[in-house]
């Protein structure tokens, strides 16, 4: 559909504005505009901004309007408040075949490839925190709820990991759509690990021993795409003070091949949310000392590609900024959190946490220190770069994660006003240049 991509509408209208407000007062985060945004990106007529797809472009072309609306500026080099990034799309063009010493054996089902034929000897594998064995094929044998633990960790040192089909592996093809995921990628760009998953009837996977010469096929068409992100700019006072960058992703899953529209309220509309909100209380402010860029990102949801493509062509130097701080799932209240709070990820890793709260944010350590949230989320990619940059997300296992029930109505719209309002102190402390965002010994990851 991105080649015949025009340019977005913007059918939906504009935001009440809240009445600017003099340097010295306070600003007040309304819940009526909190919901009223809410509805606006994760209503019908969004169809759950697709990565990649005129939705998402639609949805970042509201956004451009809310920050051009609030009085942002565009960003140094930039003539419009959206920057787009191109893409190469990949859907499968067949039926995967899948062969151990050269005889097809049926029942395969590929969760995600790269497309293209990869394989090689296999090693049988039943522990998931056990050392990655040094093949081209891994066959898991363990607990099926611990499959996508065991591919995060195999990246990059394997081709394709083979599981049995179970409940948990039906339901995550649902869960992205229920068609494999071949990896969209930037044009130009390589991008990714070549790992490729796929499951297996049981009784099938027990036919495949160590040493077996296993290769899976999947023909893969490519079509041209475009992601967008939308992009404001508060400049500074103080050219030399640095940046303060205020991130989310605005797209999600879009439609499912069988027409249900997954809307993405929680995920990450309310993320984006807090960034249109944030925006909408400094420009109300006035410059600071340090500029503010405000962003919401594009083809998360499929790599993400909006953030790299940011990343690689910033409009202000990557050096310049000082610090990020990306929303994503701020929709719902953890039960493993204080009352109120949001989790902050890598929260030891630097002395962020400790100024923020001692701010009066309503924020928290991340109690889920084995998925590893800092890694998987779009401040991950400036965080290699040297960047302070961390993830603020409410219940990050909520029920709703990547489900047609992620809808307005299981939103907790006073939490997210709650702690949006706790953030406009100490954010501003940030941007009044008076305090250094470092990393502690040991905390800054490395590529």
């Amino acid at each position: 559909m991105n080649r015949f991509f025009l340019a977005a509408s913007l059918s939906l209208a504009a935001l009440p504005l809240s009445p600017a407000l003099s340097k010295d007062q306070g600003y007040k985060v309304q819940s009526t505009d909190v919901l009223a945004e809410e509805k606006a990106l994760a209503g019908p007529e969004m169809r759950g901004r697709g990565s990649g797809t005129a939705d998402e472009a639609r949805a970042a072309a509201w956004v451009a309007a809310q920050f051009e609306k609030f009085g942002l500026k565009t960003a140094p080099g930039m003539t419009g408040y959206t920057q787009t990034g191109p893409l190469v799309r990949r859907s499968m063009a067949g039926d995967a075949k899948l062969t151990v010493g050269g005889s097809p054996l049926s029942g395969v089902s590929v969760l995600m490839t790269g497309g293209g034929t990869v394989g090689g000897k296999a090693a049988i594998m039943a522990d998931p925190a056990g050392a990655i064995p040094d093949a081209d094929v891994i066959v898991y044998t363990g607990p099926a709820d611990k499959l996508m633990q065991l591919r995060r960790a195999a990246r990059g040192k394997t081709k394709l990991l083979l599981a049995a089909e179970s409940d948990v592996t039906r339901r995550y093809l649902g869960m992205i759509g229920g068609k494999p995921q071949i990896r969209t990628t930037l044009e130009g760009s390589s991008g990714w690990s070549s790992l490729a998953v796929a499951t297996l009837p049981a009784d099938a996977l027990t036919k495949i021993a160590t040493g077996s010469d296993v290769m899976l096929d999947v023909p893969v068409a490519t079509e041209k795409g475009i992601t967008t992100n939308a992009i404001g700019y508060l400049p500074g006072t103080d050219p030399k003070a640095g940046v303060i960058l205020l991130s989310a992703h605005l797209d999600h899953l879009g439609v499912r091949p069988d027409g249900v529209v997954m809307p993405g309220a929680n995920d990450d509309a309310s993320g984006t949310v807090a960034v249109i909100e944030l925006a909408r209380a400094f420009a109300a402010k006035g410059p600071q000392k340090r500029g503010v860029l405000f962003v919401a990102y594009g083809s998360e949801e499929i790599g993400g590609l909006g953030s790299t493509w940011f990343g690689e062509h910033s409009p202000i130097p990557l050096t310049d900024l000082v610090a990020n701080i990306e929303f994503e799932m701020i929709g719902a209240q953890d039960p493993k959190l204080p009352k109120g709070a949001l989790m902050m990820t890598g929260s030891e890793r630097s002395n962020l946490f400790d100024m923020m709260k001692s701010q009066g944010a309503l924020i928290a350590s991340d109690p889920y220190p084995d998925q590893h949230f800092f890694e998987r989320s779009d401040n991950y990619s400036l965080a290699l770069k040297g960047i302070v940059a961390h993830t603020f997300s409410g219940w990050a296992v909520v029920p709703t994660y990547h489900q047609p029930t992620d809808t307005i109505e299981n939103l907790d719209i006073k939490y997210m006003t709650n702690a949006i309002q706790s953030l406009i102190a100490p954010v501003s402390l940030l941007a009044a240049g008076d305090f250094k965002p470092a990393w502690k010994t040991g905390g800054q990851p490395k590529p």
